[in-house]
C-alpha cells in the first residue's frame, strides 16, 4: 500500500492533498480453546475454527453464567460466534430457543446463511434449526416457519413489533416458553427515533417473557462507543449492572494505511460561492477510478443515496473513457432503497470479486458479509468516529495491508479533523443515545403492550415513572379499558384497529410521500412527509439509480409527487422560515464561566414554513435563481436547550455591528459539533437564533432535537454544554478563514441561505461564555 499511496502522489491532479499518512499496526490473534460438545466442536473445526479468540470465549462464558453481555469490538472481529455457541448449545441440550434481532433484512439474510450452514454441519438430530421471519416471506412461508418451530429465529425489530409480539399467546407460545437468549446485533444502530422505538419494543418483549415465565440473557453486539453498557441496557430494558462488558479485540488484523486527503482550495478569482475547497465527491471519484484501475477492490462510502447513484455512474463513465471497460462494467451503487434482490446481487458480487467497486451509503456499513476489501474511501467525514471506523473496517483481507482514504468535505467536523487528525485517532468514542421515555412514542407502545397482554400497575418498571399518568390519559380517551381482577386492576386496549400495524418503528411520522415516474406511474421511492416537502417539491431535482429527475407536480391530497427525467446541470436547495414557542422549562443550570447566564432544557414547539428554493450550478454552487413555493407549515413538538445573551455580550455584539450574524453563526457552529460527542447526524439537530425572543425578551439561541418528543440528543448536549461550547470555540479559532466558510459557520441545512453570519462575533460570544 505504500506503493499505492506513492502512485497517488504522482497523479496529475495531486496538489498536496495528503495531510496525514499513518499506518495502524496489525496484530496477532490471541486464542484459546473452549470446552464445548464434540458435535459442535467438529462442525466448527470443519469450518477452520479450532480455537476461539479470547474475546469470543469471554463473552460465551459470561452468557453460560447467566449474565447479559455487551460485546463491543470492531467490524470483522468475529462477534457472531459469541452468541452462536450458547444459542446452539442450549438448543442441542434442551431445545432452548434464541431470538436474533437485526436492524436490516440484508443482515438477517446473511446471518441465516451463516448459522444454517453451521447447523447443517451438526448432522441429523441436533435440534438446532434456523429460520428467518421477515416481511419478505409470504403468508404461507410464515406459517411454515411456525410449523417448523425453529430453535433460532431471526427477525427485524419491525417484524417482532407487528408480526410476533401481537400473536405471542396464539402462535408463538412454544417459542417464548423456551426463550433463553435474545441477541441484539448492531445495538449501536438503535439510536434516535429508531432506537427509541426499539427500546420500547424490547420492553414489550420483556413483558411477554415474564408472562411465559422466561428470563432470557441478552447478548448485545456493538461497535466501539463510549457508553456500550448504558446504551445496551437502555435498548434492552435491563439493569446496567446485569451486563458484562467485553471490549478488547483479540482477532488478527493486517496493517491499515490511513490517509487524510484534503481537497485543495479553489483557485482565486472567478465566482466565489463561499466554498473554499474542491468537491470531496470529485476527489473521491478520481481516487476511486485510480484504485480500481490498479486492481484494488474499493468501496466509497458517501452520505446520500443520490450522490452514490450519480457518482457510480460518473465513475463508470470515467473508467470507460480510460479504456478500462471491464472495470467500468463492474461498478455499482448500493443504497437502502434498492430492491432486496438487487442488494443481494451486489453483495454476492463483492464477495466473489466480480464487482470491482461500489459507491455506497452507510447501508453497507452494517455487518453483512461481503468479504474483505482492499480499499475504502470515506467521501466526506461520516459524522462520527464510530461510523468512520465501522466503514473503514470493511477494508482488509485477513492480515494483508489495506488502505483507507478519508476525503473530508467542507463541513465543520470534516475540516476540524483534517487539521487535527490526532484528535480523530486519539479522541474518545461518541455516545449512543435513545429515549424510551419519549412522550410522542410511549402511548402507542403502551396500547400495543395492553393488546399483547394486560397492563398492570407495576408495569411502570418497564415504561417509566410517567406510566400511571399515561394510563389515566389513555383511559380517559377510551383507548384503554379498566378491568378489576381478584389480584388487582388490569387494563386492556380499548381502541379500534391494531396499534402495532399503525405505527412504524423507522419514523415518528405516519405520512409518506410517494415519488412516481410520470412516464409509467412506477413508484421509485417513498419519503417521510417533511423530507418529501424538502426533496420532492415542484421544481426539485432528484437523483435515483443513475437517473436525474425533476419534480413536476406534488399532490398533497394524495401524497404523490410526479417526476420526469431531466438533463438539468443544477441542484436545488429549499429556503424556509421558522419560529419556536417555549411550552415549559424542564431544567435549568448555569454556565460554569458565566453564572449569570442560565441554560435551560425545555419542551418547545417549532413551526417551519418552506418559502421557496434556489437552483444552484452543479459545478460552482452559484445561485442561478430563486423560486417561491406554497407549501403547508409543519409543526414539531420536541425538546431544546436555549440560552440568552448577557447584557455585556449583547453590547459587545451590537458594537461589533452584527448581533444577528454573530448569534446565527454561533448557533450553526454549535450544531455542527454535536456529532463529535454523540452518535448523530448534523441534520438530527436544528436551531434558531433571534435578536429578541418573546419568551426571554433577549437575544436567544435555541438548539433543538429534530424529532418529535426528542430522542435524547439535546438532553445529552444540555448536560455537557460548557464543554460543547469550548470545543466549538476551538473549532472556530482553528479555521483559517476570515469571514466564515463551510468549514466553520456555514451550514448546508440553513433555510436562510447562510445570511447573516459573522464568524468573528460568534467567536467573541463563545469566548465570553466559556472563558473565566
Amino acid at each position: 500500500m505504500d506503493e499505492t499511496v506513492a502512485a497517488l502522489r504522482e497523479r496529475p491532479y495531486y496538489d498536496g492533498q495528503i495531510r496525514d499518512h499513518r499506518t495502524v499496526s496489525g496484530r496477532e490473534a490471541t486464542t484459546r480453546e473452549l470446552d464445548t460438545s464434540d458435535r459442535l466442536a467438529s462442525a466448527l473445526a470443519d469450518r477452520g475454527i479450532t480455537e476461539l479468540y479470547d474475546h469470543q470465549a469471554k463473552a460465551i462464558e459470561a452468557v453460560r453464567d447467566g449474565q447479559n453481555v455487551v460485546l463491543a469490538t470492531p467490524t470483522a472481529s468475529g462477534k457472531s460466534l459469541a452468541y452462536t455457541v450458547p444459542a446452539f448449545e442450549r438448543a442441542m441440550d434442551h431445545t432452548g430457543t434464541t431470538l436474533y434481532v437485526g436492524p436490516q433484512v440484508a443482515l438477517i439474510n446473511d446471518q441465516r446463511e451463516t448459522l444454517s450452514d453451521l447447523a447443517d454441519g451438526l448432522g441429523f438430530g441436533s435440534r438446532v434449526t434456523v429460520d428467518e421471519y421477515t416481511g419478505q416471506l409470504s403468508r404461507s412461508q410464515k406459517e411454515a416457519v411456525r410449523e417448523r418451530q425453529p430453535t433460532v429465529l431471526l427477525a427485524t425489530p419491525d417484524m417482532l413489533h407487528y408480526g410476533i409480539l401481537p400473536h405471542a399467546h396464539r402462535l408463538w407460545d412454544w417459542f417464548f416458553e423456551r426463550l433463553e437468549t435474545v441477541v441484539i446485533d448492531e445495538v449501536h444502530a438503535y439510536r434516535g427515533v429508531f432506537g427509541s422505538h426499539v427500546s420500547l419494543v424490547c420492553r414489550r418483549l420483556n413483558r411477554i417473557c415474564e408472562r411465559f415465565g422466561a428470563d432470557p440473557e441478552y447478548v448485545c453486539c456493538s461497535a466501539t462507543i463510549s457508553n456500550p453498557v448504558e446504551h445496551a441496557a437502555t435498548v434492552a430494558g435491563r439493569d446496567p449492572e446485569s451486563f458484562t462488558l467485553v471490549d478488547t479485540d483479540t482477532s488478527a488484523s493486517g496493517p491499515t494505511h490511513w490517509v487524510w486527503w484534503n481537497p485543495p482550495e479553489r483557485e482565486k478569482g472567478g465566482f466565489d460561492d463561499g466554498s473554499r475547497r474542491r468537491s470531496s465527491h470529485v476527489e473521491s471519484k478520481r481516487l476511486f477510478c485510480d484504485l480500481v484501475s490498479r486492481g484494488h477492490q474499493t468501496v466509497v462510502f458517501t452520505p446520500s443515496r443520490q450522490t452514490a447513484e450519480r457518482y457510480a455512474t460518473d465513475s463508470s463513465q470515467a473508467l470507460r473513457e480510460r479504456g478500462d471497460h471491464d472495470a467500468a462494467g463492474a461498478v455499482e451503487a448500493y443504497q437502502a432503497a434498492l430492491r432486496d434482490d438487487r442488494r443481494d446481487d451486489i453483495e454476492a458480487g463483492l464477495k466473489s470479486g466480480e464487482v470491482r467497486g461500489v459507491w455506497s451509503t452507510n447501508a453497507l456499513e452494517l455487518g453483512v458479509d461481503i468479504g474483505g476489501l482492499d480499499c475504502v474511501i470515506l467521501d466526506g467525514y461520516p459524522g462520527t468516529r464510530m461510523n468512520a471506523f465501522q466503514q473503514a473496517g470493511r477494508a482488509g483481507r485477513g492480515t494483508d495491508p489495506s488502505l483507507v482514504v478519508a476525503v473530508p468535505g467542507e463541513d465543520q467536523l470534516d475540516q476540524y479533523f483534517a487539521r487535527n487528525p490526532a484528535d480523530f485517532f486519539d479522541g474518545d468514542p461518541e455516545q449512543a443515545v435513545s429515549n424510551p421515555t419519549n412522550d410522542q412514542l410511549l402511548p402507542e407502545h403502551v396500547r400495543s403492550a395492553a393488546r399483547e397482554t394486560w397492563l398492570k400497575p407495576d408495569d411502570d418498571r418497564h415504561f417509566g415513572d410517567g406510566f400511571p399518568d399515561l394510563v389515566t390519559h389513555l383511559e380517559s380517551q377510551g383507548l384503554l379499558d379498566r378491568r378489576s381482577a381478584a389480584d388487582g386492576t388490569r387494563w386492556i386496549d380499548g381502541g379500534d384497529g391494531s396499534p402495532q400495524h399503525e405505527m412504524s418503528l423507522r419514523t415518528v411520522s405516519d405520512r409518506d410521500i410517494e415519488l412516481t415516474d410520470r412516464r409509467n406511474g412506477e413508484i421509485i421511492a417513498s419519503l417521510p412527509f417533511e423530507d418529501g416537502l424538502r426533496d420532492a417539491h415542484p421544481g426539485a431535482v432528484y437523483h435515483h439509480q443513475g437517473q436525474t429527475y425533476e419534480v413536476v407536480d406534488l399532490d398533497l391530497r394524495h401524497d404523490i409527487a410526479e417526476l420526469e427525467p431531466t438533463w438539468a446541470d443544477y441542484y436545488t436547495r429549499t429556503l424556509h422560515e421558522k419560529e419556536i414557542t417555549v411550552e415549559r422549562d424542564i431544567r435549568e443550570s448555569e454556565l460554569a464561566a458565566r453564572p449569570n447566564v442560565p441554560v435551560r432544557f425545555a419542551e418547545v414547539t417549532m413551526r417551519k414554513q418552506i418559502t421557496g428554493f434556489e437552483r444552484r450550478d452543479a459545478n460552482t454552487g452559484e445561485t442561478l435563481d430563486e423560486e417561491s413555493l406554497d407549501l403547508p407549515e409543519t409543526t414539531l413538538r420536541t425538546r431544546a436547550l436555549y440560552f440568552t445573551v448577557s447584557d455585556d455580550l449583547d453590547r459587545a455584539l451590537h458594537e461589533g455591528g452584527d448581533l444577528p450574524g454573530g448569534i446565527h453563526a454561533a448557533e450553526h457552529a454549535m450544531i455542527s459539533m454535536f456529532p463529535a460527542e454523540l452518535l448523530c447526524d448534523r441534520g438530527d439537530i436544528g436551531g434558531l437564533s433571534t435578536p429578541l425572543h418573546p419568551h426571554t425578551g433577549r437575544a436567544t439561541i435555541f438548539i433543538y432535537d429534530g424529532y418529535p418528543g426528542g430522542v435524547g440528543l439535546v438532553r445529552a448536549g444540555y448536560e455537557t454544554v460548557d464543554a460543547h461550547m469550548a470545543r466549538t470555540l476551538s473549532m472556530l479559532r482553528a479555521c483559517p478563514c476570515e469571514d466564515g466558510c463551510p468549514a466553520c459557520v456555514q451550514s448546508p441545512h440553513c433555510g436562510n441561505a447562510n445570511s447573516p453570519l459573522d464568524k468573528g462575533l460568534a467567536a467573541l460570544l463563545l469566548d465570553g461564555l466559556t472563558e473565566e
